[in-house]
């Protein structure tokens, strides 16, 4: 670090004293780095926080940056704002500040952040594994919830990464995306991960369909497609690692119906990507929004007609058998799971070896043993509702009056907050509030009714602006006791999923 860094420390000192929004400032001492004639740095002062640049006089201050320009005798120094227009700078002057294609790393993890604050916590937990995260990931649904874009939630993780003074490298994921338009807006915002959810474009009720029903449905395709499906797949067994996998007739002619129009779209978002980003993206087919498992035979199909379109696919979410709630551990046959997961990753491993992708994927703890013994770690697993959670548990660490507010908005949200969530909780199960002592209401945060509660509801707690408010100040005033519950908690994911601390 430059001379003019160090004097940074007695001009700052005395804007304190001068400017009233300066006062309090601290410095973050891993964002510290170095830029050409520069110095880059992140300060701290009650709620708000600065990007500075620093310089031995004002010509040597970036024009790039927007800013309030100071100066001493010995140093200059330009105050930025966290705006957009920064972190495009910043992005552009520190290439790992800016998400980039985790294609060819082994084991990723989706550590979505709601509320922009996340980062540094999720960073001190991967960093101690040879893990590559995904940081900024939001899908359409939080963004309507919490009110934000994909624009602002890579900003956020620009300036935290910055902030932690990570250099590893980073994801971005615009998730569960159905539309071109909303896949476009997530890759103009710098998203380099796209996971596209085929819901709506396959035909998913099929699946129930009579053999007569598919003859006739499959009768409607051009004769070409009929011809070479039923040339592919029909009564054909594939061999798959030591496994193997058989499309019968009629099941050949089901996917068909059911999933060709939806890999001839793949295809157009394939291109899409390539065109905006070249060949640096990761697209991850979802076909996990469904009421039935994905039989491996079906998955098997789909990755089959992703690779005969030319599709590269850095990941594949199937619906697993059993249940992927939000917030608690694995519902079902774990010995089930087990044998029609091994299989699920046999067909990925034969077919490029792509990464299995497994959505709800936080708090699976029963599972991950599982799931990191079949996929050697080759796998993305994604999270998002666990981080907000442990937000709401250093809350009731540090304000136990604003988390029983905060509980009681989730109760009165419930309901609505179904309309977009699956869950089952118990919540007569759930102890009544009054009847816990605040030194004890972090554990709330240990049971599956409560947590699923507040998991789901965090739409009608961000709504209430007052609320919101206190929420957010508290969170901002306590950053560290979040960053070590986040620790903590993705910790306990990253070891139980069998991977070995390098630190």
């Amino acid at each position: 670090m430059s001379t003019s860094c160090q004097g940074f420390t007695s001009l700052l000192n005395g804007l304190c004293q001068q400017v009233p929004e300066l006062s309090g400032s601290s410095v973050y001492a891993a964002s510290k780095q170095s830029v050409g004639g520069f110095d880059l740095l992140l300060t701290s002062s009650g709620r708000a926080k600065r990007l500075w640049a620093v310089a031995p006089n004002a010509s040597a201050l970036p024009d790039e940056l927007e800013g309030t320009a100071y100066s001493s005798p010995s140093v200059a120094a330009k105050c930025c704002p966290l705006t957009h227009a920064n972190a495009l700078a910043l992005r552009e002057m520190l290439p790992w500040t800016a998400p980039r294609s985790l294609r060819n790393e082994r084991t990723t993890f989706g550590c979505g952040d709601r509320l922009g604050r996340a980062t540094p916590g999720h960073l001190q937990a991967v960093s101690r594994y040879n893990v590559s995260p995904v940081l900024a990931q939001q899908s359409i649904r939080e963004l309507t919830l919490t009110g934000r874009t994909f624009e602002g939630v890579v900003d956020d993780v620009t300036f935290l990464v910055f902030q932690a003074g990570f250099t590893g490298g980073f994801g971005a994921d615009g998730d569960h995306l159905k539309t071109l338009d909303d896949i476009n807006t997530a890759v103009d915002a710098g998203m380099a991960m796209i996971t596209l959810d085929l819901s709506e474009v396959m035909l998913a009720a099929a699946e129930k369909w009579s053999a007569q029903d598919v003859e006739e449905a499959f009768g409607q395709l051009p004769a070409d497609v009929q011809q070479r499906i039923s040339e592919t797949y029909a009564g054909k067994t594939f061999a798959v690692e030591s496994a193997s996998v058989s499309l019968d007739d009629i099941e050949a002619k089901r996917c068909a119906v059911m999933y060709l129009e939806a890999m001839d779209f793949a295809g157009d978002v394939h291109d899409l990507l390539l065109k905006r980003r070249g060949d640096a993206f990761d697209l991850e087919i979802s076909i996990d929004e469904t009421e039935a498992p994905t039989l491996p035979g079906h998955h098997l199909f789909i990755i089959r007609e992703l690779l005969y379109r030319n599709i590269t696919v850095s990941s594949l979410a199937p619906r697993f058998i059993g249940e992927f709630q939000k917030a608690i551990d694995y519902i079902g046959d774990l010995e089930e799971f087990e044998r029609q997961f091994a299989i699920h990753c046999a067909i990925a491993k034969a077919h490029g070896d792509y990464k299995v992708s497994i959505h709800s994927g936080s708090d699976k703890f029963s599972a991950y043993p599982i799931i990191g013994k079949h996929t050697n770690h080759r796998v993305h697993v994604k999270t998002a509702g666990t981080s907000w959670l442990e937000a709401i548990r250093a809350v009731a660490e540090a304000s136990p009056a604003l988390y029983r507010e905060l509980h009681n908005k989730a109760l009165a949200s419930f309901e609505d907050a179904l309309r977009y969530y699956h869950v089952t909780p118990d919540l007569n199960a759930v102890p009544e509030l009054s009847s816990v002592p605040d030194d004890q209401l972090t554990a709330f945060m240990e049971h599956d009714g409560a947590r699923q509660l507040v998991h789901v509801t965090y739409g009608g707690i961000l709504s209430d602006a007052p609320l919101a408010e206190r929420f957010f100040a508290t969170l901002d005033e306590h950053e560290d006791v979040y960053y070590a519950c986040l620790l903590k908690h993705f910790n306990r994911h990253l070891d139980a999923l069998g991977l070995t601390p390098t630190a």
